[in-house]
């Protein structure tokens, strides 16, 4: 199991190169609510946590490789290059454009396979065993579920009155991770409806192939949650589970413009759009705003 000091280990493995990002204070519809913006973390994303601290505690390489949607490959390209590694990211067919340009832009070799990260997957971890390399998991490795959970960290310091965090879920290394970072808050995990791996895993016992269909997909659309993070919520008794439709999320994502002119992706605004619907518990929640990498146009 990860706990509370593999996740302070990480966070001072990690400081010299990502931002401690902020946090907003709001009332929204007579409620109050705390926006942790972590779309503006390096690489528009939480994901660059996980890669440096996997990257950084493991043993020395020269290259890396990996699957992605596009977030964790933007942040493992990243992290890669802060560290003078170099690293090849496969992506599905279907990743947005901006997604792969900025990849790209790294400096990282891009290789489409697949219609889905499911596939692109398979065919990475192919690749490295193939050619042993380093292969880095986007959420199912320990490392990286430390990494991401420094944001639990900060969340605890920087807003002690929350009594709930509110976390979109794809993979489930954020929320693991969160879950260990803030204690004995209640975390509420947050899934759009067509992309509902957490859910399926937990109606199962066990972590299960699920459809993956939602404007958040590309970021959110893991066809299983991890084993690692099943098994780490599994022992977090405060957690609860909730859903989010495409109209709600598009919905969230122009509010959070209009009232707050943040500019976030679909998937950074599934928490939200949850807070919203009433589907968060506590009287004072904080809401991860967690990724801004696709192309993005108010309404």
């Amino acid at each position: 199991m990860i706990g509370h000091d593999d996740l302070t280990l990480a966070a001072k493995r990690i400081a010299p190169y990502v931002r401690r990002t902020p946090v907003l204070e709001a009332t929204v519809d007579g409620r109050p609510v705390t926006l942790k913006l972590e779309h503006l973390q390096l690489t528009g994303s939480f994901k660059v946590r996980g890669a440096l601290n996997a990257l950084l505690s493991g043993a020395p390489t020269d290259r890396v490789v990996t699957a992605s949607g596009g977030n964790h490959g933007l942040g493992v390209a990243t992290a890669a290059r802060l560290l003078g590694v170099r690293a090849t990211i496969y992506v599905p067919e279907n990743v947005p454009p901006d997604k792969e340009r900025r990849i790209a832009a790294t400096g990282a070799d891009v290789v489409r396979h697949g219609s889905r990260y499911a596939e692109a997957e398979r065919a990475a971890r192919g690749y490295a065993e193939e050619a042993a390399l380093r292969y880095l998991p986007a959420y199912d490795d320990a490392d990286v579920v430390a990494g991401q959970g420094t944001v639990g960290i900060e969340i605890a310091e920087q807003v002690p009155e929350c009594d709930a965090v509110a976390v979109a879920v794809g993979g489930g290394g954020l929320i693991a991770g969160v879950s260990v970072g803030v204690g004995e808050r209640t975390v509420v995990g947050v899934e759009p409806t067509g992309c509902a791996s957490l859910h399926a895993a937990i109606a199962a016992g066990a972590p299960t192939d699920s459809p993956v269909h939602s404007v958040a997909s590309s970021a959110l659309g893991a066809t299983r949650v991890g084993r690692i993070p099943f098994d780490v919520l599994g022992a977090t008794p405060a957690l609860r589970l909730a859903l989010v439709d495409d109209v709600e999320i598009l919905a969230a994502r122009d509010r959070l413009w209009d009232e707050f002119r943040l500019a976030v992706e679909p998937a950074g605004a599934v928490a939200f759009a949850a807070w919203l619907a009433g589907r968060v518990s506590g009287d004072h929640a904080c809401v991860v705003v967690c990724g801004a990498n696709a192309d993005w146009r108010p309404l």
